[in-house]
């Protein structure tokens, strides 16, 4: 187990800065997911943690010793590319052995027929047979030693990636993507076995998910890079309810959150007219940003509590089985689009009887403000206790 921190780390290719001072300190036995859009960043900074990538400036530490000017074998680290990367002509056994046959045996003794003239070696041999064997029982694979890669299963393909570089016992697991070229099925369940596998390892991993799906249901933490800045760093949940700015909220939810032009008024903000029974510290006449998430809409009369009134006209629905995503707008305000994230009932069919127009309201409490820079504003408490259910 390690503890990694990071301290201002900036890389550059030419002329495109792709790490822009990137400061993360991730804690001994932590599974800490990278994650953000394509070229922000985050497989370059797997690179220069694992040492296959060097830093233009800034300090990469691990239990406390900078290891900037170590070489990849010397950080003791894993890294776990998207591509398996395994070696077609060898069996599932010496694809797992090569990084002990590569480490612990010298040349002479990797040539066939070593063990007749480097009989001295026969015991590093076994100790390599026995870690390997008991890391393929760990991964479930043991009955695939003897098979070859084009002979398996993507997911079984996979374990073997996992198992090669978890027989080195490394101190720090890093994975850029390992999940991408699996079906969503077989997804689901290595990604259930990449969590139990860090549970029982007690390893610090450093992940680099498929989609946000497995940075929410994996991680401790989830840190969040948007063209080479860190945004934010926490718990899933919070990232989620308590995003710091406007493109924390948009990346991180699926549908995309609502995102709302309202201005500070007094008393409240207004939407297109309507007044909002909610306060901000914001002068009067600042323009401003509602964000509401699609899941945290209802049909009008199905909650309690204070809440906003708002009447969306219906567009196309797109029924997902147990719940239903409704495309619309406001109706006094069709230029603003709204997406409802609504639990459907057992009849299959309801979706055919939505009204044209609905009627549906926000609780107070899961409403977002975001002021014109982007960033989270507070919300009047006062305001939200004053408010009343709207008729």
């Amino acid at each position: 187990m390690a503890r990694l921190t990071l301290t201002d780390i900036q890389k550059s290719f030419g002329e495109t800065q792709v790490l822009k001072g990137i400061s993360l300190d991730v804690q001994d036995g932590e599974f800490l997911s990278l994650v953000g859009a394509s070229g922000c960043g985050k497989s370059t900074l797997l690179r220069i943690i694992s040492g296959l990538e060097t830093a233009d400036s800034g300090r990469i530490e691990i239990d406390g010793v900078a290891v900037d000017q170590a070489t990849p074998k010397a950080r003791n680290v894993a890294l776990v590319f998207q591509d398996y990367a395994l070696y077609p002509h060898m069996s599932v056994a010496q694809n797992m052995a090569m990084p002990l046959v590569m480490g612990r045996l010298p040349m002479r003794a990797r040539l066939p027929g070593a063990k007749w003239v480097t009989p001295g070696h026969s015991q590093t041999r076994r100790e390599i047979t026995f870690k390997v064997q008991q890391v393929a029982e760990q991964l479930r694979i043991a009955h695939l030693l003897d098979r070859r890669p084009a002979a398996l299963s993507g997911g079984q393909r996979q374990r073997v990636a996992l198992g090669r570089a978890l027989v080195r016992d490394p101190s720090l697991f890093l994975m850029d993507e390992p999940l991408s070229n699996l079906d969503a099925k077989l997804r689901v369940e290595v990604r259930r076995e990449i969590v139990d596998l860090h549970r029982k390892s007690g390893l610090t991993f450093v992940y680099v998910p498929h989609d946000q799906v497995e940075a929410m249901t994996m991680s401790d933490r989830v840190a969040l890079l948007q063209e080479g800045h860190l945004l934010q760093v926490g718990p899933p949940g919070a990232l989620y309810g308590d995003p710091a700015s406007v493109d924390v909220a948009r990346f991180i939810g699926s549908p995309e959150v609502n995102l709302l032009p309202v201005r500070a008024v007094a008393g409240g903000l207004q939407l297109a007219g309507q007044r909002l029974p909610l306060a901000s510290c914001q002068p009067e006449g600042a323009d401003l940003m509602l964000g509401i998430r699609p899941e945290a809409i209802r049909l009008a009369g199905t909650g309690t509590g204070p809440s906003i009134g708002l009447q969306v006209l219906r567009g196309c629905v797109e029924d997902l089985g147990g719940e239903l995503v409704v495309h619309g707008a406001l109706t006094h305000a069709p230029d603003i689009a709204l997406r409802l994230r609504l639990q459907k009932a057992p009849d299959a069919t309801e979706h055919l009887f939505l009204p044209e127009t609905l009627a549906t309201e926000v609780p107070l409490g899961a409403v977002l403000l975001f002021g014109a820079d982007g960033q989270r504003l507070p919300i009047d408490q006062r305001s939200m206790a004053r408010a009343e259910v709207p008729a």
